[in-house]
């Protein structure tokens, strides 16, 4: 049997963090457990500190339920180095599409994104190849790509 699993993702702004990558991958904000108004009501009851409350949404959720939940955990620090695991958000169609046309749906993936707070670091491509894909950054560095 498969495991479960869920992504987490250490950040400084657990909200914006949520909030971008509900919007880039078509996810929505998880709502509270059962029988609880709010997160900090639901964290108030596990007996966390105050400290751990006022986070805001801080999960998201596949709303299809295929995808995994994805946790934003705040930390203090600030990312410093380059990630050793990064999401690839297919967009393109895939090689059964004309390569154009790949590159016209990618670069409008990136030009959305970036209006979302991502930064674009650039094309992905090679002469030669039938592959197309845009190297980003999420509005606290963390890198993807875009294919």
């Amino acid at each position: 049997m498969a495991a479960r699993f869920q992504l987490v993702i250490d950040c400084r702004d657990a909200e914006r963090m949520a909030r971008f990558w509900a919007a880039a991958l078509g996810y929505v904000l998880e709502p509270p457990p059962e029988g609880f108004a709010t997160w900090d009501d639901w964290r108030r009851d596990l007996g966390l500190p105050d400290s751990e409350l006022g986070l805001g949404a801080d999960s998201i959720v596949d709303p299809a339920g295929a995808g995994p939940r994805i946790w934003f955990h705040s930390v203090p620090d600030a990312k410093l180095v380059k990630n050793r695991l990064h999401l690839d958000i297919g967009v393109s169609g895939g090689r059964s599409v004309p390569l154009a046309t790949r590159r016209e749906r990618v670069d409008a993936e990136a030009r959305r994104l970036t209006g979302l707070g991502a930064t674009c670091t650039g094309a992905l491509d090679a002469e030669g190849l039938d592959w197309y894909a845009v190297g980003m950054r999420d509005p606290e560095g963390n890198e993807f790509d875009i294919n």
